[in-house]
């Protein structure tokens, strides 16, 4: 047998760490912080010691898991870009987002016209369902990364205000995707206005989301929830 390069080898690594890190999301949220390593394995179906060799402890797993996630929400009204395991951004739905924006796209269903927040947040509903990791970043960002240590939680709770609470806080304000220095101009109190909003609102959604997620259902009502949230 002709032994592996070291390109197939990075390769073969990359892709067991995305199936490690998808498994350990979907047992997070069943879970919580009472995942075990051998639970992720489980959910993998791979050996405990294939998961204990790339992760030794829970802790790391999760951060890598959530610092993963950020490189795929930080690309979300922007043109979607690969994230640290090499994966794409789930089925083109990040860069489809802002097309729809830029394109000034306006959606009907039920008999309401849905503006550019209503579509947005619909597509990250969608997104959530498809990418448990995605939801699972943005649900522990809402409650301060508690389950991460202080050193952890403060600087990934300053990457994720500025790569997903500064832009979506743009997109509220203007209903277009601009650039995100356009939060920081005008009036600073207006400004935190806005920011506070953002946050307030993704806290909706996801709460919003939970049940749905857990029956399987969220993709097809992620437009029921917009439409409750009256957005």
């Amino acid at each position: 047998m002709t032994p592996r390069t070291k390109e197939q080898n990075e390769e073969i690594r990359l892709r067991r760490l995305a199936q490690i890190r998808r498994a350990a999301a979907d047992v997070f949220l069943k879970k919580g912080p009472l995942l075990e390593i051998r639970d992720v394995a489980a959910q993998a179906g791979l050996g405990y010691g294939t998961v204990y060799h790339y992760y030794s402890n829970k802790g790391d797993l999760l951060h890598d898991l959530l610092w993963d996630a950020l490189e795929r929400a930080s690309g979300w009204l922007e043109q979607p870009r690969a994230s640290a395991s090499g994966e794409a951004s789930v089925d083109g739905h990040l860069g489809s987002v802002a097309a729809d924006f830029k394109s000034g796209s306006r959606e009907t269903t039920t008999g309401s016209v849905l503006g550019p927040v209503a579509v947005a947040s619909v597509r990250l509903l969608q997104i959530w369902a498809e990418d448990h990791a995605l939801y699972l970043l943005h649900k522990l960002a809402i409650e301060g990364f508690s389950s991460l240590p202080e050193a952890r939680s403060t600087t990934l709770s300053a990457a994720f205000h500025q790569e997903v609470i500064v832009p979506f806080a743009t997109l509220l304000e203007t209903g277009l995707a601009v650039d995100h220095a356009a939060t920081s101009n005008g009036n600073a109190e207006a400004a935190l206005y806005r920011l506070q909003r953002a946050e307030m609102l993704l806290a909706a959604l996801v709460g919003c989301a939970s049940l749905s997620l857990r029956r399987g259902k969220l993709h097809e009502e992620a437009r029921d929830i917009v439409l409750f949230l009256k957005l």
